[in-house]
């Protein structure tokens, strides 16, 4: 007899917790079989991709190696990145697969699924502002927050000698005062001084600018207002440029020209100024909105074909008071119980649980200066607001539960000791 095949796409937070849960419920009793498909080897949770760009996290430590990953939780990985869907057939296209030097490795494939789930994440959205692709780096994937620590490396070791420097002092230039935007300032400022610390600074006590950028007429303008108060003092004391209601029209090579026609020098740029879901989405043939994400019901499915749910970023799931989802983790963690549930009812023909999203609060890091947020939020009540050491235990508890929900407790305890040892005998920096 032949088991369904449920196919999720994209291991990002939400569709690699959700296939750890379906491995484990119904990939382990054999009554369905589960695959994992995503065009990277590893994971590595978003949320900490700023850390990885600034060279503060070691991704070797922290990735999840996809292959290992399924084979202890009942899942199959496979590796290929989304080309096209036929419905009739059930089939979804996976585009080759090449090598460094653009060689295929492996040719365009068909797969074929019972139930598909859609969880591909964001993309950053430039807006179609001009000379953002050109001259701008994005945070979406661990390759790009890798290729920003080898260009800003580079740009510290260059201006270590005063006749390379472009300006009298390093300049960077963030666009975005989102939860990103104000993390990667704070953790450039403490790389910096750690980069210093290693010996690689100029004789003249070379220090770094760093301007952060937000349209909005404050930083945080999702968050509460008290919330984005704080962010900013914070910042503005750590020596942060915060510059609000700030548009950016145009990119260029080392300035960033404001819609006023101002020009802010900078040596980097980095574009956080909002997300999509991935272009392509569109051309599958389901319906989506204006950010590219794909129409669900409450249930998750698509609201085009029953056996097609999407999740997390690019999903655009409606709620009782009007609103949507908003694309952040633990959204996509909270769909993924509910779409687990969801499809095994759905194999079993039971109703659908409709999802509601729960806002538990939102912690930002200052890196190792301070955290601020809100927990235990409602919609008769902002919160408690924390900030300090406390913010910051929870800012850190953030990624254990992440853990938690893809390795159980017993390796994220394992996990937590091993991040302990390791602040202890290895540098705070990756330079390489």
């Amino acid at each position: 007899m032949t088991i369904p095949k449920i196919v999720i796409v994209g291991g990002g937070a939400g569709g690699l917790a959700l296939a750890t849960r379906l491995g484990r419920k119904l990939g382990k009793k054999k009554r369905a079989s589960i695959v994992l498909f995503d065009r990277d080897a590893t994971h590595v949770w978003k949320p900490l991709l700023h850390e990885l760009a600034t060279g503060v996290l070691n991704s070797s430590m922290d990735e999840v190696d996809y292959r290992g990953h399924s084979s202890a939780h009942h899942y199959r990985y496979l590796r290929g990145s989304l080309d096209g869907l036929d419905r009739e057939k059930k089939v979804i296209h996976l585009a080759p697969i090449m090598d460094e030097d653009g060689s295929e490795v492996l040719p365009a494939r068909e797969i074929s699924y019972d139930y598909l789930v859609l969880a591909l994440g964001s993309v950053s959205n430039d807006f179609a502002t001009r000379g953002v692709a050109e001259h701008c780096h994005f945070m979406d994937s661990p390759q790009q927050a890798k290729v920003f620590q080898r260009d800003m490396i580079n740009t510290f070791l260059r201006y270590t000698d005063p006749a390379l420097r472009q300006y009298k002092q390093l300049a960077i230039g963030i666009v975005g005062g989102g939860a990103t935007g104000v993390e990667l300032a704070a953790g450039l400022l403490d790389a910096s001084k750690l980069f210093n610390a290693y010996g690689e600074i100029a004789e003249d006590q070379q220090t770094i600018s760093v301007h952060l950028i937000e349209a909005a007429p404050r930083l945080l303008p999702g968050l509460s207002e008290r919330i984005s108060q704080t962010v900013q003092q914070e910042l503005e004391e750590m020596g942060v440029t915060v510059h609000v209601s700030t548009a950016i029209q145009e990119a260029q090579a080392y300035q960033l020209v404001t819609g006023d026609g101002d020009v802010i020098e900078t040596d980097l740029n980095v574009w956080a100024a909002g997300i999509k879901a991935p272009p392509f989405l569109e051309e599958l043939g389901l319906t989506t909105n204006k950010k590219n994400q794909i129409n669900v019901k409450q249930t998750l499915q698509s609201v085009d074909d029953a056996h097609i749910f999407s999740m997390g970023d690019c999903a655009s799931c409606p709620q009782e008071d009007g609103s949507t989802v908003p694309p952040r983790a633990q959204a996509a963690h909270q769909q993924a119980k509910v779409l687990a549930k969801n499809l095994i009812h759905a194999l079993d023909d039971k109703p659908l649980q409709n999802f509601t999203y729960r806002d538990h609060g939102s912690l930002v890091s200052l890196a190792h200066y301070d955290a601020v947020g809100s927990l235990m939020r409602s919609s008769a009540s902002r919160g408690l607001f924390l900030e300090g050491w406390l913010a910051r235990q929870c800012y850190a508890s953030l990624y254990r539960m992440h853990q938690l929900a893809i390795h159980g407790a017993p390796k994220t305890g394992l996990a937590w000791l091993v991040d302990k040892l390791s602040r202890y005998l290895k540098p705070r920096m990756k330079l390489h």
